[in-house]
Parts: C-alpha cells; structure tokens; sequence
C-alpha cells in the first residue's frame, strides 16, 4: 500500500515523443560487391613471355585495339606441327580407304595380275596333260605335276587378293582412324593459341587490371589483363536470411563506397535470391543491381554499403520505435494527457530502425512517453514529469 500511494504520489520522469507528419522507408542494410556487367579476361595460351605491352592500367581502348603480344615462336613451332601432322593422318586416312599408298596399290595390281596370268597358264597345260594322258602321251605324274602347279598359282592369287581386300588389320584401322580427330585437334588448339598470343580488345572499353609487365615470363592460364566497359556495373548484394522474403523486383537501391564519402549510386533489384548459401559466418540470398557509373568512380571487386528500400510512404503519422509496446501481441504507447499517462491501443505499418508508421490510434501532435528512467515501470494513470 506504501509503494502503491508512492507511485502514485511521485511522478515519473520520463522523455517524451510527438507524433509526427512525414515520410518512412522500411529498409534492408547490407554489403555487396561490384562487378562488371560487360568483362573480358585475357589468358596465357601456353608459357611464354610478355613480348609487347601496349597499354597501361587505367587506359580507355576501342574495339578490335591490339593491347599485348606475346612471343609466339613455339606457339607457330606447335602450329607446324600439328599442321604436318594433320596432313600425315588425312594420308594415312586416304590410303586406308583405297586400300593403301599409291605405290602399294600399284604393286599389289601388278601381283594380281600375274597371279591369275599364272593361274590360267597352270589351268591350261592342266588340259593339255590330261587330254595327253587321255591319248596315251602323258603320264599321271605329269598330270599330278601340272595339278600341283595350279593349286600354287591359285593360293598365291588368293593371297594376292586378301591382301587387296584386307590391306589393313583391326587395330592398324582403328589407329589410323584415331589419327585424325586427334592431328585435328592439336591444329585446332595450336591455331587457337596462336590468335590469343595477340591480345585484342573485344568491345570498347577500359584496361582496369594488368598484373603483367612487358618482358615477364607467364605461366599457361596466367592472367594477362582484364577490360571492361564501366559505364554500368553490377552490384552484387548479400541479403541475410530473415530478410530475403521482403524482395522483390523494380525496389529502390542505394549504393555507397565508404572511399568517396557522401556520395550515393542508385539503382533497382532486377533479381532476386532463388537460394540461400554460406558467405563466412552468414545466410544470405544474392540479389543484383545495376548503377549507372558513367564518370567510372565506382571501380570493379570494391565492397560497398548497400541499402534496399523495401517500402517507401510519404506524409504518413510517424512515432519514435522505442515508444512502441507490445502486450499479448498488441501494440500499445502511453500517452500523455496533462501530468499522467493513458494507456493507448494502436495500429502500426512501416517501421524501421529508429520510426514506426502509425495508423490508428493516434493524431499529429499526440505526445507518447518513453521509457522510464531508471527501468521503472509505467503504467496507466501514472503521474510523470517530462524531462529533456
């Protein structure tokens, strides 16, 4: 009973909060990365050296511009060779289809046609010896003789003629075939490394890496330069769990890069995260934007401060948030009428970090108490003294 007249009797100091007339945003605060929309990475085909640099990091070039040469004398050498190569398997292809070389094919011509010149002489003395033998003039050793004679020109005749038809065994075919796609492909990547021993710029646009010097040797798939056209770049936002659910295409970005202070890019979401990953200790959806960048002070892989505007509402009742309770999952403020507080149920909208959007339960003007100070308890009907 002491402590309740106590209450009742001391006001309570207490800071104070209008309600006013203004805008709110509901806000999503997080980090990101540029990235270029339009890149082209440049590679060491094979290792070399840096034979030509001709440009400088920072430097504006134009379609088609050679930026960087590379000694190119083994990359012909391979080019020759696969070249001769090539050549060497559409002969071996070209023989395994008429049977074999010109020489070769000649030749076995020539044996087959005296294969069975030979077979039909021993056919014909056959004839004659057994139309003899018939007559009394030739005896059967002869006739054995003459048979005999035959049965070698007709086996070298069927030699002759495998060998034309079988010039080549299973494996010997499959290895010839094999050559070719394989010569073919070596040509292909030599020629391939030999365009990009030239280094051309692909599109207009801006040298914005060049870890190499002129004279350096580089390993194969070493980076040689990076371009890109600057004027747009991508912005690559990291959206924690909890909120990706409140994106959505066409919502306002704003961009910030804390070397050039002051300083805001805007853009709008063109995508949202259709997964969520691990990025170090946190869960977060990747959402994209593109900035117009057309005096290329954002600069490619710098991280950035990036704010998503959610909602956005103008001339609206607004509250300080710490005003704002909640009892039961209803939303209530103590309200300050004369030198005590009355207990006020309302409706809220937007909110962000530091203001709620009021929509019933309040009007412009409308003083709402803060907490207490010290942690004691207000309650409705509370006596208090506002304080700065």
């Amino acid at each position: 009973m002491v402590l309740y007249s106590y209450l009742h009797q001391t006001p309570l100091k207490v800071r104070a909060a209008t309600v006013e007339r203004g805008p709110i945003r509901s806000l999503v605060s997080t980090n990101g990365k540029v990235e270029p929309i339009q890149n082209f990475e440049a590679h060491a085909p094979i290792a070399t050296t840096v034979k030509r640099l001709l440009v400088k990091e920072g430097d504006h070039v134009r379609k088609g511009q050679l930026l960087l040469q590379l000694d190119d004398a083994d990359i012909r050498t391979q080019a020759a060779r696969a070249a001769a190569q090539v050549k060497a398997a559409q002969a071996e292809q070209s023989a395994l289809t008429t049977g074999g070389t010109q020489e070769e094919v000649l030749t076995l011509n020539s044996q087959l046609t005296k294969a069975r010149g030979a077979v039909d002489l021993a056919q014909r003395n056959l004839d004659a010896y057994r139309r003899l033998q018939q007559e009394g003039a030739a005896s059967p050793g002869e006739v054995r003789q003459a048979e005999d004679t035959l049965q070698r020109a007709q086996a070298d005749l069927t030699l002759a003629e495998q060998k034309q038809k079988e010039r080549y065994s299973q494996p010997e075919t499959a290895r010839v075939e094999a050559q070719g796609p394989e010569a073919q492909a070596a040509f292909d990547a030599a020629e391939d490394a030999l365009r990009k021993s030239s280094v051309h710029a692909p599109f207009d646009g801006i040298v914005y890496s060049l870890p190499v010097k002129q004279g350096a040797f580089v390993q194969a798939g070493e980076l040689l330069l990076q371009e890109a056209d600057l004027s747009q770049v991508l912005v690559r936002a990291f959206v924690d769990e909890p909120d990706v659910g409140r994106l959505h295409v066409g919502q306002k970005v704003e961009v910030t890069w804390d070397a050039l202070p002051g300083r805001t890019w805007t853009g709008t979401v063109n995508t949202v995260p259709s997964t969520v990953k691990l990025r170090g200790s946190r869960n977060v959806g990747e959402t994209t934007c593109v900035v117009d960048n057309h005096d290329l002070r954002l600069l490619p892989n710098v991280n950035v401060g990036v704010t998503i505007v959610v909602a956005e509402h103008q001339n609206v009742l607004t509250l300080q948030r710490d005003a704002l309770r909640i009892d039961e999952s209803k939303p209530y403020v103590y309200k300050i009428v004369g030198h005590h507080v009355k207990r006020q149920e309302i409706d809220f909208s937007l909110q962000n970090l530091t203001r709620v959007e009021i929509t019933f339960g309040l009007f412009q003007g409308d003083v709402v108490a803060l907490p207490a100070e010290e942690s004691k308890p207000l309650f409705n009907g509370a006596a208090v003294k506002v304080v700065p």
